[in-house]
């Protein structure tokens, strides 16, 4: 009698749904801020497909560029006795059906030389690795020109990574971000060693 055969290979995932979200993950802004922005997006794969199973995570300063304090996250909820004005700058966000991601947080302050920008982490189906990237606001004005990471790459590549301003849907600006995984308009992705 022969032994079993080898196991099939297959990609990791996708875990990303089951516990890592958590309730609240894509307001980070504390509510009735006066300098609360939304940003959404989608998802998409080599083929211009949505991923309906990718996680975002999302890193923002506050708007006068310094690193936030507050522990988290979430932020305990004031109706049940936590701060109020809590800011973690992080959120946490799964992609749905069509591979839309979206979070509402403070617009990030510009540090030192950088054009102000809120820091990306992916996670998807297919990757061994979460991908990390960078979502520049286009304002100010002129602010993303002096930006050593964009001036540092060909402008069409650069435009991958800044959001375009949307007409407000609600009390706040809005802005796109589409996160290409791969294939034309491929987002740039960062290392870090």
């Amino acid at each position: 009698m022969s032994g079993p055969g080898p196991t099939p290979s297959q990609t990791i995932g996708p875990f990303h749904g089951y516990a890592l979200p958590f309730p609240g993950g894509g307001d980070v802004a504390p509510a009735g801020h006066p300098d609360t922005i939304t940003v959404h997006g989608r998802v998409l794969d080599g083929a211009g497909e949505p991923v309906p199973d990718a996680l975002v995570e999302v890193w923002g300063p506050g708007p006068d560029g310094s690193p936030p304090t507050a522990g988290g996250p979430p932020c305990p909820d004031p109706r049940a006795g936590g701060p109020t004005g809590c800011f973690t700058g992080f959120g946490r966000v799964p992609t749905d059906a069509d591979g839309h991601w979206s979070v509402r947080t403070l617009r990030p302050g510009r540090r030192g030389e950088n054009a102000p920008y809120l820091s990306l982490c992916v996670f998807a189906r297919g990757l061994t690795r979460h991908l990390f990237t960078r979502v520049y606001l286009p304002e100010p004005a002129g602010a993303t020109a002096a930006d050593p990471l964009l001036a540092s790459l060909p402008a069409a590549r650069g435009a991958t990574l800044i959001a375009r301003a949307e007409p407000p849907t609600g009390p706040h600006p809005g802005y796109r971000f589409d996160i290409r995984l791969q294939g034309e308009g491929e987002t740039v992705f960062l290392e870090f060693t």
